[in-house]
């Protein structure tokens, strides 16, 4: 049962960024260095406001709704919402303007746009909150769009070169086009159905399911073929957002070009809306079960198989760390995707695949702040030559392995900071990376899909190659020697001081101690471990075949007793809830 309530009691956090975002718009007006600071201080003050009204106010304890049913919080939401305010404190630190100014820090220059800069940046993280409450087609259609759009633009204002604006428009097209291709598939979803709620097309598909046998057993939905088309489109289209296989190949360029604080913005927001709207989109079409028809189970296998595997491989092949991590969060994105082929094959783990896939979301949004971090923290380098005496623009924060190279011996925290949160993308022991990586392989292992289980420790072997190659390059390199210019002269190659910050290190800080909070000590790893677990109930479909509290089994019979009138008190809520 739902609990009703005021639209504005459920969805708070996402009406207080957009209000701020709109602040923040009108702030943009201002011309002076305070103003544009005093922009950042409103940014993170709203962030920090959401994470700790949202740990006073707690989980609700039943799903609560409005009363048009356009919107849900429950212990899903709840754990997302808790997530991304806590990530967005790291990546508004990140943001931090510290020039004398105010109009941005070593790795950025937005000039007098403080205002819409950090604007944008809260209108994204109300997309992407409004994604996680949203119980409607049209609204999550919405509430997507509201959380990449925002992106475009904040790629393109991130620096004044020509890179970072062809990376805005290849991202901005691309983006328009996966947006044409998911609405097509909502609209066959809405076309069958003749429903845009989620909650009642998700009713729709379980009334098919067998329910109403004798023995109370459910069976995957038969999708028809304009459902099943209905699915590969909504699943083209969110594969944009996640930087899946093969709708991959903006994320390297774009990673690239955007300033490094945006690319630290990029790797976390849009990959996880992308999951969230997907994680909800496979519950309606299972009516909450997790019993997926076999077209979409298979899917999942396989773009995880391709997804880590292709991410990896091309990881080795790049000279540029913003392009490795691009690819990075390309194969990461194919390890949270082997959780939900797990969750598709073995439903009755449902609860240890969506939860793994819930820890490494959070695990990764942590660990991959330090990287960012510490690459706006170390200066680049100059050129070494100059072709035809081209006017060059200047030299920012870190981007290449050339840039790192002898840098660790400088800048020694910095250098173990970039070492903990590479060990940790590996999935190294004691680090929060192993952890979610373990979680994610132990669902694929208990549903018997052993061939993706190893696919995953040999990808997470190759991903090694890279991340051990920029620790490599801080600590075992030899620093470049001045080279001569072309038109004359040389370059001086030696870096004097770091770029850190007071924000920025504080926020390379947080990673990294959260990094080694949560996969080293067990009360934390503990609690976060419960708390994504907790954050698995997406509907309050009871399904026959969910796993027991103890062991996974089914086989008890006052639990599957008890499971058949649950379920049979669902069906007759279907027509009246």
């Amino acid at each position: 049962m739902n609990q009703l309530v005021d639209l504005a009691v459920v969805i708070w956090p996402e009406a207080l960024l957009a209000a701020m975002g709109c602040v923040l718009f009108l702030m943009g007006v201002g011309k002076s260095a305070a103003t544009r600071r005093a922009c950042a201080m409103l940014a993170l003050a709203t962030v920090v406001a959401i994470f700790v009204g949202l740990i006073l106010r707690g989980a609700p304890s039943v799903p609560v709704t409005d009363p048009w049913k356009v919107v849900r919080l429950f212990e899903f939401a709840y754990f997302m919402k808790l997530l991304v305010s806590g990530v967005a404190i790291l990546l508004i630190l990140l943001a931090w303007p510290t020039d004398d100014d105010a109009t941005g820090n070593p790795a950025m220059n937005f000039g007098q746009d403080a205002g819409e800069f950090f604007g944008l940046m809260l209108l994204a993280l109300a997309g992407l909150m409004l994604t996680v409450s949203a119980n409607d087609l049209i609204l999550l259609f919405l509430a997507i769009e509201l959380a990449s759009i925002p992106t475009y633009v904040m790629v393109s204002i991130s620096r004044p070169i020509p890179v970072a604006q062809e990376a805005g428009v290849k991202y901005f097209f691309l983006g328009a086009m996966s947006a044409a291709i998911m609405l097509f598939g909502f609209s066959y979803l809405y076309g069958t159905t003749g429903l845009t709620n989620l909650r009642g097309i998700s009713d729709s598909f379980l009334k098919t399911m067998g329910a109403a046998s004798v023995d109370g057993s459910l069976s995957a939905p038969v999708l028809t073929a304009w459902q099943t088309l209905a699915a590969m489109m909504i699943v083209i289209g969110l594969a944009f957002k996640m930087a899946v296989v093969p709708l991959h190949f903006y994320a390297a360029d774009v990673y690239q070009g955007a300033a490094t604080p945006v690319t630290a913005f990029l790797s976390f927001v849009p990959k996880a809306t992308g999951f969230v709207a997907l994680i909800k989109i496979l519950s309606v079409f299972s009516g909450g079960t997790w019993l997926l028809p076999s077209t979409l189970a298979g899917l999942l296998w396989v773009l995880a198989a391709l997804t880590m595997t292709v991410g990896n491989v091309l990881g080795l092949l790049q000279f540029n760390v913003k392009r490795v991590l691009a690819y990075s969060s390309i194969a990461h994105s194919g390890y949270m995707l082997v959780g939900l082929a797990a969750l598709a094959y073995a439903p009755q783990h449902s609860v240890t695949a969506l939860g793994g896939v819930m820890f490494y979301l959070a695990a990764y949004g942590i660990m991959n702040a330090a990287a960012f971090g510490v690459l706006i923290a170390l200066p680049a380098r100059p050129q070494a030559f100059n072709p035809g005496g081209m006017e060059l623009p200047p030299a920012t924060s870190a981007e290449t392995f050339e840039d790192l190279a002898g840098q660790g011996r400088h800048h020694v925290a910095l250098g173990l900071a970039m070492t903990v949160a590479c060990l940790s993308l590996t999935g190294i022991p004691l680090t929060v990376g192993f952890l979610g990586k373990f979680l994610l392989i132990k669902p694929a292992l208990l549903g018997g899909l052993y061939g993706l289980a190893i696919l995953t420790v040999i990808n997470a072997a190759i991903s090694a190659a890279y991340y051990l190659r920029i620790v490599a390059s801080l600590f075992l390199r030899p620093e470049p020697t001045p080279a001569p210019n072309l038109v004359g002269g040389s370059v001086e190659r030696e870096p004097t001081n770091s770029q850190m910050s007071l924000p920025v290190g504080l926020a390379v800080g947080l990673s990294v101690v959260g990094t080694l909070l949560f996969g080293s000590v067990f009360p934390a790893a503990d609690f976060l471990t419960g708390a994504s677990r907790g954050a698995t109930q997406i509907d309050d479909a009871v399904p026959l075949i969910r796993q027991t509290a103890g062991n996974g089994s089914t086989g008890s019979e006052e639990h599957s007793g008890k499971q058949k009138e649950e379920t049979i008190h669902r069906f007759a809520q279907i027509d009246t809830d």
